[in-house]
């Protein structure tokens, strides 16, 4: 049974960080709880999978930060009680490498590391067959010096990885997901780099981890992806839930149905229980679960569960679980010649 045990994928989620940059949503909530297209950010990190070889049976590793592990826990127990999910917390943060060296009792056989907030579209299936040692799913991109880089052969095989690069001039950002045949080499190769204190900035980043496993003879390659979206900004998030309700995540035709008296301009999603009266709403809106909206005009917008609005018109906005937004009509005398701005 051991053998059999190895050989199943484990998909490793590091999740730990504070999502600073998701504030004020993530003051009450672990940032991939946050809503997107009907879901979560966490359902579309585990629904990316749904290629790869077995997936049915394939165990996911979560590494929480302290105050995320009650939730995602009751979240994932409650939504996919079907599977093999093991929560790891990182205590303290320091870094990607530190963050997979907690789960290291997991890592062993085939396993693939996603980071929380990288979603992407790629098919997986091809991993059955995958002759080298690694992958790195990879985007070109305009100007790579916020990503890590590969560096590549003529037959896009990997000989370097460099997090954060002056030069331009290597325009193949890694997207933040990697496959290794045998995660116990990545656990070495983690625990060598600390041994060489090889940090950027206090942090041991992965890229330094498979660098060493480069040096001892792993074979890697590079692997692109249809799509790289991205849920850690308020903007990078609407522009994935546009992504999703676009690729067939909505429930337009149904809504459309549902709410005969209000305008609903696809693509939308709509959640049960909500109630919808003299509004437009959409396009590219996700509305959670027992929304009341009333005398509304939302777009490019996602609005969480049990949120309350009335008499307002929003765009571009991301609205948080059980809130209040009551607008109201305005006075004005406006002689010619005059403007008004938000």
């Amino acid at each position: 049974m051991k053998g059999l045990f190895d050989s199943m994928y484990k998909v490793v989620i590091p999740m730990a960080g504070f999502g600073t940059r998701m504030r004020p949503h993530t003051w009450s909530k672990a940032k991939p709880l946050i809503g997107l297209a009907g879901k979560t950010v966490l359902d579309y990190v585990v629904l990316q999978f749904k290629t790869l070889p077995e997936f049915e049976n394939a165990e996911f590793v979560f590494i929480v930060g302290p105050h995320q592990l009650d939730q995602v826990k009751a979240y994932s127990e409650q939504n996919y009680p079907e599977k093999t999910i093991h929560f790891v917390v990182q205590e303290e943060m320091r870094g990607q490498s530190d963050a997979l060296y907690q789960a290291r009792e997991y890592l062993n056989g085939p396993m693939l590391m996603c980071f929380s907030d990288t979603l992407l579209k790629a098919d997986f299936a091809f991993l059955k067959d995958e002759a080298d040692d690694g992958v790195a799913w990879v985007q070109p991109v305009p100007d790579p010096r916020r990503f890590g880089v590969a560096r590549v052969d003529g037959s896009n095989r990997v000989i370097e990885l460099i997090e954060k690069p002056e030069d331009v001039s290597n325009n193949l950002a890694v997207v933040g997901c990697y496959y290794f045949k045998n995660g116990e080499g990545l656990v070495s190769a983690i625990e060598e780099q600390v041994a060489r204190n090889v940090t950027l900035k206090n942090e041991f980043f992965l890229v330094d981890a498979i660098n060493i496993m480069i040096e001892r003879g792993s074979k890697m390659r590079t692997a692109k992806v249809e799509a790289w979206l991205d849920a850690g900004k308020p903007d990078a998030a609407l522009e994935t839930n546009r992504f999703y309700l676009s690729e067939g995540y909505d429930n337009s035709a149904e809504a459309e149905a549902a709410y005969p008296a209000a305008a609903i301009v696809p693509p939308v999603f709509i959640g049960p229980g909500a109630v919808i009266e003299s509004s437009v709403i959409g396009p590219y809106v996700s509305i959670g679960e027992n929304c009341v909206l009333k005398n509304v005009v939302i777009s490019d917008a996602i609005v969480e569960a049990q949120t309350k609005i009335e008499n307002k018109v929003l765009t571009a906005s991301l609205i948080g679980k059980d809130v209040q937004i009551v607008g109201h009509a305005e006075k004005l005398n406006i002689g010619d010649n005059s403007w008004i701005q938000p």
